[in-house]
């Protein structure tokens, strides 16, 4: 048996996350960052585990149970948060700080396929009545160009972030969305996240009203222009969240409180609490909702998934969100778009393509 050396969880944690440099993004690193935080809360603070040889599969479940409560986490955010506790005890262990195969006492709660999904996702009846108001009232405004660009392309508020002035290419009409970590602003998936983002008219329109009349003319702290700007140049993640809780709040926009509450009380009417509200989305959750109206749409889940990034598996187990409803309606448009295709062909007229 492999003797035990003793290490503080926070300095393992520093080491894991060093040793995790290059093979992960920025901002995934922050998330493992951000998730193993409440475990070393925990260990210092709850369980009074100063040593990481000292932590035990009784202690996971204690910490499993704590973080479930404490946290009130839906089953697959819990399930997320205990599988990168996994990945850090699997570090852990070949720095013999723990031991061996201590990751597998840490039991992932079963989520079924409609669990992983999330019902919170911004569905495209309230994505137009909030393109409409915008449109109406703050047209060509940062606000407006950031919540159509995030709907319109379904692209990560990582990748919004990233464009520059010079990205926009409106006579190709497109957005060139480029992999730049040295300069602050990496992608998701690194040189995979490289692409070509292909506007329609209205939308390149409105990138050129923005342009030429409400963009601010600065640079950020790396000399670059970026295509959305702030007073301070470059908006920062947090900015875009926020913009988003904003005005996906259904009073924001004069629909009224759907959950019974006095506007003036409500907790949520603050710009920094925005997402308090119930009915506030996160830029992720126009990201399924993009996602599930393009194949609603009948876009094939190919092309959407170029466009946005992502895999056809990730596409059809995370960001689809369709109702039966629109499935079956989806089933009878490939239906019959196949039987227009057949019907090209030139077979005998005995054959029958009606069930195709």
């Amino acid at each position: 048996m492999t003797e035990l050396s003793s290490i503080a969880p926070e300095a393992a944690l520093d080491l894991y996350l060093e040793q995790r440099k290059g093979e992960l993004s920025d901002e995934t690193l922050r998330s493992h960052r951000s998730r193993l935080s409440w475990f070393i809360e925990w260990c210092e603070d709850e369980a009074e585990i100063y040593d990481m040889t000292e932590v035990t599969g009784r202690d996971l479940h204690s910490y499993r149970v704590w973080r479930r409560e404490e946290g009130d986490l839906e089953p697959i955010s819990l399930k997320t948060q205990l599988s990168t506790l996994r990945v850090f005890l699997d570090f852990c262990e070949s720095i013999d700080a723990v031991p061996d195969d201590l990751k597998q006492k840490v039991l992932l709660p079963e989520v079924s396929r409609d669990g992983e999904k999330s019902d919170s996702t911004l569905e495209y009846e309230r994505a137009d009545r909030i393109l409409d108001y915008l449109e109406k009232y703050e047209y060509a405004s940062r606000e407006h160009v950031c919540i159509s660009l995030l709907w319109r392309t379904g692209m990560r508020q990582g990748s919004l972030r990233a464009l520059d002035l010079r990205d926009y290419d409106r006579k190709a009409r497109a957005l060139e969305v480029r992999h730049r970590p040295e300069t602050d602003t990496p992608l998701k998936n690194q040189e995979r996240g490289e692409r070509d983002v292909a506007l329609d008219t209205s939308l390149t329109q409105l990138l050129d009203d923005y342009i030429s009349g409400r963009r601010k003319d600065l640079t950020d702290e790396h000399g670059r222009a970026p295509l959305l700007t702030t007073s301070q140049g470059r908006p920062a993640n947090a900015t875009i969240r926020q913009t988003v809780y904003k005005y996906t709040r259904p009073c924001f926009i004069g629909e009224g409180c759907p959950h019974g509450r006095e506007i003036e009380e409500c907790e949520a009417i603050a710009y920094d609490v925005a997402s308090k509200c119930p009915s506030s989305r996160s830029p992720h959750r126009i990201r399924t909702g993009a996602v599930t109206w393009m194949l609603n749409a009948g876009i094939p889940p190919e092309v959407v998934a170029q466009r946005v990034n992502a895999s056809v598996q990730t596409i059809r187990d995370h960001y689809d969100w369709a109702t039966e409803s629109q499935r079956w309606s989806r089933y009878h448009d490939q239906m019959d778009s196949r039987r227009e295709h057949l019907q090209k062909l030139d077979f005998d007229d005995e054959l029958d393509f009606t069930t195709q």
